[in-house]
């Protein structure tokens, strides 16, 4: 990894060589944190973060699920982030804001712990491919709703994707696609999952997935721009082999359509829907599409237009 020379942690612009942490750490230990990853894209008016308030809120909320009072509102870390970003001159790529409980108490119960929070900066490619992919379904179910708070982004939860990204790899699959508690369709280890039939979206209802930003951003591209609705409901692996096309969505994934499942190809390739998506989330997050300045945050002029 190419990471920026600067992070930002507790309030100082500090060196990446300097930033240590105690091997004594509540949230090493436990995975007692949250975090956020946040894409920015280099435009005309230079390099501008895509929904960065929405992502700060959302990394508050996560970490109010463990009671972990951030010390920082979410304006204050958009402010620092640009700040960062300015410091470190990159063009494009991504963020990772973590808060957690870090040192000075031990044990399940982290109340007494100092909070540790930190943001930091890097230059990342495609997550997945830029083509369609194979994906395989993980004998490992996403996390039960009774279990954890499933639309947090808390540290911990992730281990239940990296086993099935794990599972993925190791089965020579590019992706993995988790099941909920009941069978039914739930999302991959870090995207969303969109199905299309009959020039209509279809996702799986909120309850075991994480309330996706590019989830949500799909949702009002594809109703103001195609004039197609997303319904959100139950869905099933037979509406998965029935549909015309799928992809994944995430501030990482982007827009990833999804070739085959369990090596069955889905719906004849086509993809109309799913390229039209892919495009106009391009021309959006990189600013072509005007309309929809409301989402980005500009890292020149500073200070931040805060929406």
């Amino acid at each position: 990894m190419n990471l920026g020379q600067y992070l930002w942690r507790n309030g100082t612009f500090i060196k990446n060589e300097e930033a240590n942490i105690s091997l004594i750490n509540h949230a090493l230990h436990y995975g007692s944190g949250a975090f956020e990853g946040i894409r920015f894209y280099e435009t005309q008016k230079g390099p501008a973060i895509f929904r960065l308030y929405e992502h700060m809120k959302r990394l508050h909320y996560s970490a109010k699920i463990i009671e972990l009072k951030i010390p920082y509102s979410a304006e204050e870390l958009c402010d620092v982030t640009i700040e960062l970003l300015q410091k470190n001159n990159i063009q494009s790529g991504y963020i990772r804001p973590v808060a957690m409980f870090g040192t000075g108490k031990m044990g399940l119960n982290p109340h007494g712990a100092n909070i540790d929070t930190f943001i930091a900066a890097w230059p990342w490619g495609k997550y997945l491919s830029d083509t369609p992919i194979s994906v395989g379904i993980s004998p490992w179910i996403r996390i039960h709703p009774k279990s954890l708070q499933c639309d947090a982004k808390i540290n911990g939860h992730y281990v239940n994707s990296i086993i099935s990204s794990q599972w993925a790899h190791n089965n020579d699959y590019q992706e993995a696609l988790l099941l909920d508690f009941e069978g039914n369709l739930a999302e991959g280890p870090g995207e969303n999952l969109f199905l299309v039939k009959n020039k209509k979206l279809y996702t799986p209802k909120l309850g075991t997935i994480l309330a996706g930003i590019t989830r949500s951003t799909i949702m009002e591209l594809a109703k103001n721009e195609l004039n197609i609705e997303t319904e959100e409901k139950t869905l099933t692996k037979d509406d998965l082999f029935d549909a015309d096309e799928a992809f994944f969505t995430g501030t990482a994934a982007e827009i990833t359509i999804i070739e085959s499942v369990n090596e069955i190809q889905i719906g004849n390739q086509g993809n109309e829907i799913s390229n039209e998506l892919k495009d106009l989330y391009h021309d959006t997050v990189t600013g072509t599409l005007k309309k929809y300045d409301k989402w980005m945050h500009h890292v020149n002029p500073y200070p931040l237009n805060k929406k």
